[in-house]
């Protein structure tokens, strides 16, 4: 009965404390998701209703030393971590609908690697066999990525470049009645961009100061599905568009010739090889080609890929921002743009893809596996567990 009443009477204590506890819980993890309560309060039926609805992330002053605020659109927070889910996604539905894809087909696209990997990821999804066909000189970790999920990559020669690839696709399609994606010449690709990416945009920044959007382009469906939401809804923004500055298509003012089925009819001559990757294949896209620029284009920016490489370095050391040589070059044309900007300006630039997929590229060209000396000092600054290069490797002390 002495216990029995000490816990009675402790009871209201011990319930006040696991209250207590669970708000403290609650206010750590609210804290934790930024003010957000934790998990996304559904459950999904498959992995491609999670592409989209990426994050915009503020640039802090380490990067941004302008009176002007920048910030980044993550589209590496996509399910295979570009923006290129958003576009394999738009081909896929689009083509069922159409009735132009049916179970058992093959899908087969030409592409540097990102849109491989995210037409992968939906076939996989989708159960359609899945045929890539990629230039050689693009990263050897997305062909793997891509044949980790199930697709067969077929390697076109260097010398051919963008339109090898896109001529082995056709080829490969004529042969075998296998469906192309044409993602170069749909207009399923900036459609898509216009009711996710545009408005995304401005659902983020409702209410607040947009100045300028700042963008790349690769088949350039972004820059005209998500540029012609952000124009209509708000046509003071300015759109700043960047590509290589070894690769000047645009600010030739050369057009590609086009085919009947949009696809190019021969290399641009304006283009030299660059380390963008995911910019600018060697000819203007249809999908580019077709978008009102008298309307969307402020002002045109060469980016220099010594400078994208930097960019990204920096966006990774500093803001913790892992994104590939395209959103380093994104970003460069961001911060060029912040220099002139009026003061209080709000920038937004878009982050494509992650970084993982460049290892094999310039990007990681400076980044050791091995320890270096300064990392090897700090490893024998205490006596145990030592690894150091000739010599025995050391456990306890």
């Amino acid at each position: 009965p002495g216990i029995a009443g000490t816990l009675r009477r402790r009871e209201p204590t011990l319930i006040s404390c696991t209250m207590l506890a669970f708000c403290l819980s609650s206010s750590v993890a609210l804290n934790l998701f930024g003010g957000k309560k934790p998990g996304r309060g559904t459950l999904y039926s498959d992995i491609t209703q999670t592409i989209g609805n990426t994050p915009v992330v503020k640039i802090s002053d380490k990067l941004n030393p302008y009176p002007v605020d920048v910030y980044a659109k993550c589209e590496f927070f996509n399910p295979l971590a570009s923006v290129k889910d958003r576009l394999a996604l738009a081909i896929i539905q689009d083509a069922e609908e159409r009735g132009a894809l049916k179970p058992g087909d093959t899908v087969v696209e030409a592409t540097s690697g990102n849109t491989g990997i995210a037409v992968a990821m939906v076939c996989a999804q989708r159960g359609y066999d899945c045929v890539i066909c990629m230039a050689e000189p693009f990263s050897v970790e997305r062909r793997r990525l891509m044949r980790m999920l199930g697709a067969k990559v077929i390697v076109t020669p260097k010398a051919g470049k963008g339109t090898g690839m896109v001529r082995k696709a056709e080829e490969l399609c004529a042969k075998h009645g296998w469906f192309l994606c044409h993602q170069f010449e749909t207009e399923a690709n900036w459609k898509f961009h216009n009711v996710t990416t545009g408005p995304e945009i401005l659902a983020d920044f409702e209410g607040k100061r947009l100045d300028y959007w700042v963008t790349g382009y690769g088949t350039g469906g972004t820059f005209h599905g998500a540029g012609k939401a952000i124009k209509a809804a708000r046509p003071d923004v300015k759109i700043v568009l960047a590509e290589p500055e070894d690769a000047g298509l645009l600010a030739s003012g050369v057009p590609t010739e086009h085919k009947p089925d949009g696809s190019p009819s021969a290399s641009h001559p304006a283009f030299s090889a660059h380390p963008i990757q995911g910019w600018t294949p060697d000819f203007i896209p249809k999908v580019l080609h077709d978008a009102p620029m008298d309307m969307l284009l402020h002002e045109l920016v060469p980016v220099p890929g010594a400078g994208a490489i930097a960019t990204a370095q920096s966006l990774a050391a500093k803001e913790g921002l892992l994104t590939g040589i395209s959103g380093g070059g994104t970003m460069w044309a961001a911060l060029e743009t912040a220099k002139t900007a009026p003061e209080g300006s709000v920038i937004l630039a878009m982050l494509p893809d992650t970084g993982e997929r460049y290892l094999s590229t310039p990007l990681f060209a400076d980044i050791e596996a091995d320890m270096n000396e300064e990392e090897l000092e700090i490893a024998t600054s205490t006596p145990s567990f030592q690894l150091v290069p000739g010599k025995e490797p050391v456990l306890a002390a």
